[in-house]
């Protein structure tokens, strides 16, 4: 009798411990994971198709790519500037992490009501492809090719998301299925007659199986199977997965290698001025630990601009047009650009989003062509104000017309310190204007130069409430000490840079705590287009102390204190950091 009752019960321990179908599991709770995990991986697999479908069209045509450049072209002011303001240049990184969170909830939800019989998962992938297909036929410079990577992308996706939840029914019916034949077996052998079986079978233990047994054996063959399942779906889970992240890999990989034209520029030779900038005169540069060197390195000059993939735009192919309100429209090629007289200047840029204080300004030696010159061959009209400039992914600036032709030095650059312009910055021709915030007049990337009236066009950021002219304002920013920090010694050097482009600084001033206003010492000055090093030598006392700033322009206009946003044309006021001595 014991060897007959303990040879059931292992049958039926033995079948309960096999895969996902322990005692107690559940199995819509086991689906439900699965099926959140098949979604998320299978629009992994939709992007990774699009990129590589998106690699010899374009990268602005990838799904995110293309949706990103429609978020950015509609975020509100406020939002993009609270957002510069909170990370700076790494705002790109933020949305695409920001969108690839959004896809990660819409995928799982896609997944989960995904069912065989009713493919409601499918129909949201679908609608979100159709609109990732129509966002990117819209951007600039696309056609109607730009569909296909959603498109087709999308499409693969449906057709795995399908049958990976067609896996998912057939494990999940399994594990019902197991969990139904557990339960009988229990109710066999707590009822009456399976209690009598039991002693029937314990006068002949070598004989037949008993009821018990059989279900047990039943159990076991279910459980074998359902677990058999479960690990051919997780592997198909896995190889999804793979090919999403290989897709998008090689998509990016060959995208790289089609558009990039890093080889190209590392070819290039800038022709030299036939009257350079002079050496800059070492007393420009102070050289006071924590101070801002005089020239910003290429690689640490900032990057605001509206792209959210680099264009790659090649020297072949680059042309300038010229047109609008002139009595000549002039074409440019790269070849034609290079055979016109260089010139070579150091100018300082400024973003409008620059917070007071803030490190969105850059000084480098830019070599190109004038603008001022171009435009006289062409002959604007007298009724004309505005310069509509466009890059190649669409964007626009609007300058004015007098500024560019007052004297100043406004190019189109080909250089940067003494390099071909790095990718990100233009390569290979971009605008570059002494005195205008670049929202009116930096264009990277430029192809064309149209000639117009500010009551006719807007530009891109003045369609967004932003002033039209931008003239940059004078500003200042203490580079050391940083706010919050601990200081020491008997001196102090309080330091930093001051700018007010194209006309110059001619003092700057610092106050400690509510005391008066005293001069700063000033560093050579050797163009009144950059910005100026100065340095303020103070003898502190003990306990915690506030530092400000201001400047005084070569007009004689001392630094307004009158605390303003960045919207509409620059923000304003006293930078200020706190410090404590001792």
């Amino acid at each position: 009798m014991s060897s007959s009752g303990t040879r059931g019960t292992a049958s039926d321990t033995g079948g309960t411990q096999r895969g996902d179908t322990r005692p107690g599991s559940d199995p819509a709770a086991a689906g439900s994971g699965l099926r959140t995990a098949a979604g998320i991986l299978t629009a992994g697999f939709a992007l990774g198709a699009a990129e590589l479908v998106a690699a010899p069209i374009g990268s602005g045509s990838a799904p995110l790519t293309a949706l990103g450049g429609t978020v950015v072209d509609h975020t509100p002011d406020s939002v993009r500037e609270w957002v510069i303001g909170l990370v700076g240049t790494n705002d790109k990184l933020v949305l695409f992490i920001l969108m690839a969170a959004v896809a990660v909830i819409v995928a799982a939800f896609a997944g989960r009501i995904e069912q065989s019989r009713r493919p409601a998962g499918s129909v949201l992938f679908a609608v979100f492809g159709l609109a990732a297909a129509g966002i990117a036929v819209t951007r600039p410079g696309a056609s109607w090719t730009w569909a296909l990577p959603s498109v087709i992308g999308v499409g693969l996706a449906i057709v795995v998301l399908r049958g990976l939840t067609r896996r998912i029914e057939a494990y999940e019916s399994k594990v019902a299925d197991r969990e139904g034949e557990i339960a009988s077996g229990a109710a066999v052998s707590a009822s009456p007659e399976g209690a009598t079986e039991a002693a029937r079978s314990a006068s002949a233990a070598s004989g037949p199986a008993t009821a018990g047994d059989e279900v047990g054996s039943g159990a076991m063959t279910s459980g074998s199977s359902a677990e058999i399942d479960r690990r051919g779906l997780m592997r198909a889970l896995v190889g999804v997965g793979a090919l999403a992240a290989a897709a998008g890999v090689a998509g990016r990989f060959i995208g790289s290698k089609l558009h990039s034209v890093s080889a190209e520029r590392a070819t290039v030779q800038l022709p030299v001025a036939p009257s350079p900038e002079p050496p800059i005169d070492p007393a420009a540069d102070l050289r006071i630990p924590g101070l801002t060197p005089y020239l910003t390195a290429n690689r640490n000059f900032y990057r605001i601009d509206t792209a959210l993939t680099v264009p790659q735009v090649s020297t072949e192919t680059w042309t300038l047009r010229v047109h609008g309100m002139v009595d000549r429209e002039i074409r440019l090629g790269y070849a034609d650009l290079k055979a016109r007289r260089p010139i070579e200047r150091l100018v300082t840029l400024t973003c409008v989003s620059n917070p007071v204080g803030g490190d969105l300004v850059g000084n480098a030696r830019w070599l190109g062509y004038s603008l001022a010159d171009l435009l006289a061959e062409a002959g604007p009209h007298p009724d004309a104000d505005m310069v509509l400039s466009r890059s190649v992914d669409g964007f626009t600036a609007g300058s004015p017309l007098a500024t560019l032709t007052d004297g100043r030095d406004a190019m189109l650059a080909i250089g940067m310190n003494g390099e071909p312009l790095p990718i990100e910055h233009g390569y290979p021709v971009r605008l570059v204007v002494p005195g205008l915030y670049g929202y009116v007049s930096a264009t990277k990337w430029v192809t064309d130069i149209e000639i117009t009236r500010f009551d006719r066009a807007q530009a891109y950021w003045t369609q967004r409430g932003w002033s039209e002219r931008g003239p940059i304002k004078t500003g200042t920013r203490i580079d050391t000490p940083k706010d919050g920090a601990s200081v020491g010694g008997n001196r102090i050097s309080v330091a930093g840079v001051a700018w007010a482009q194209h006309r110059g600084i001619n003092a700057v001033e610092v106050q400690i705590d509510d005391g008066p206003w005293q001069s700063a010492r000033l560093a050579a000055e050797p163009t009144i287009d950059t910005w100026r090093q100065w340095v303020y030598d103070w003898t502190p006392t003990a306990g915690t102390h506030t530092l400000r700033a201001r400047a005084t322009d070569g007009t004689g206009q001392v630094q307004t204190a009158v605390v303003q946003d960045v919207v509409p044309d620059g923000a304003t006021g006293y930078p200020s950091v706190t410090v404590r001595v001792g």
